[in-house]
């Protein structure tokens, strides 16, 4: 088994940010990024006992979805070269196949993973949209052998049973914790292994209001809210006004940030906290969820729009 397996109680430090405002409100930020330098995060979470659960079933290879800038995509190349163990990235846009070469070269996700060993498949986004039809996945296991199969994003029950690691004995002295949300399995792990008098605060980095019926279906406990409001526009959407932040928290707290989620997370305890949302003393635990291997390709994108870069 890999060191990666092998972590029974990864435990990260609670970097402290600071206090804030005359009502004495301190944040603290958990480092899960400095998890694993290429599982790390949530990911690593996501992918533990997945990672088991295939080799126990004596599976042959992995198979999971994902974006051609996918953190998750990724993070299972890496987990999957650590255990040993084969893995297949679904991409969505079959136009990244027509010069892979190409893609690979200004491409550093696809490019990291493909270096892991990964098989990248390419399809169109309309077959890509029944990536959970189950002829489909049929259709896939005739085309690719026997494989075990992880969920876009990485969320399924094993993946909360790894998030509900995320917080330690520690952790109870937090008022409220707070994560990013994109398919529910984090922040539902962390609801979880939560206690009844915290607060779990959800902050949506997509777009519209569906995340909470969806992580209602993932956990029994209701010492939680779905933020809504510090999308940005919706996944993987920045302006000029999150990148600045980014920026000026790297240079006042010297953390890194990536676009998706954690910025989006810190951006709104920050702009909560100047709106008087948290009581006087209250204790604020943050999750960093890693993710900083997209900040290339974002960057890529932010030139070509003619908007200021993320200093990495």
């Amino acid at each position: 088994m890999t060191e990666f397996l092998n972590t029974e109680e990864a435990a990260v430090p609670n970097q402290f940010i600071g206090k804030f405002s005359a009502k004495n409100i301190a944040v603290y930020l958990k480092r899960e990024d400095l998890l694993h330098p290429e599982v790390s995060g949530n990911k690593f979470r996501k992918l533990k006992y997945n990672i088991q659960e295939a080799i126990a079933q004596r599976k042959p290879k992995i198979v999971t979805f994902g974006g051609a800038f996918s953190n998750h995509i990724a993070a299972t190349a890496a987990a999957g070269k650590l255990a040993n163990i084969g893995t297949v990235g679904v991409i969505r846009g079959e136009e990244l196949a027509a010069d892979l070469s190409k893609t690979l070269k200004f491409n550093s996700t696809l490019r990291f993973a493909s270096s892991c060993g990964m098989e990248l498949r390419f399809i169109t986004r309309e077959a890509y949209r029944n990536k959970e039809n189950p002829d489909f996945l049929e259709a896939l296991r005739q085309e690719l052998g026997d494989f075990y199969l992880v969920p876009e994003g990485g969320t399924n029950e094993l993946a909360i049973k790894g998030c509900e690691e995320i917080l330690q004995p520690e952790d109870k002295a937090f008022n409220y914790i707070c994560t990013s949300v994109g398919t529910g399995g984090t922040v539902s792990g962390i609801i979880n292994s939560s206690s009844e008098d915290q607060k779990v605060l959800g902050f949506s980095a997509l777009k519209g209001d569906f995340l909470t019926s969806e992580v209602k279906k993932l956990t029994k406990a209701e010492n939680w809210q779905i933020l809504t409001h510090f999308h940005f526009g919706g996944y993987a959407k920045v302006n000029r006004e999150l990148i600045s932040f980014i920026n000026n928290f790297k240079k006042t707290y010297h953390i890194q940030l990536d676009p998706v989620y954690t910025s989006k997370l810190l951006f709104g305890i920050f702009a909560m906290i100047k709106n008087g949302y948290f009581p006087d003393n209250a204790k604020i635990l943050a999750i960093h969820t890693g993710g900083l291997q997209g900040i290339g390709g974002m960057n890529r994108r932010l030139a070509k729009k003619n908007l200021p870069l993320i200093e990495d």
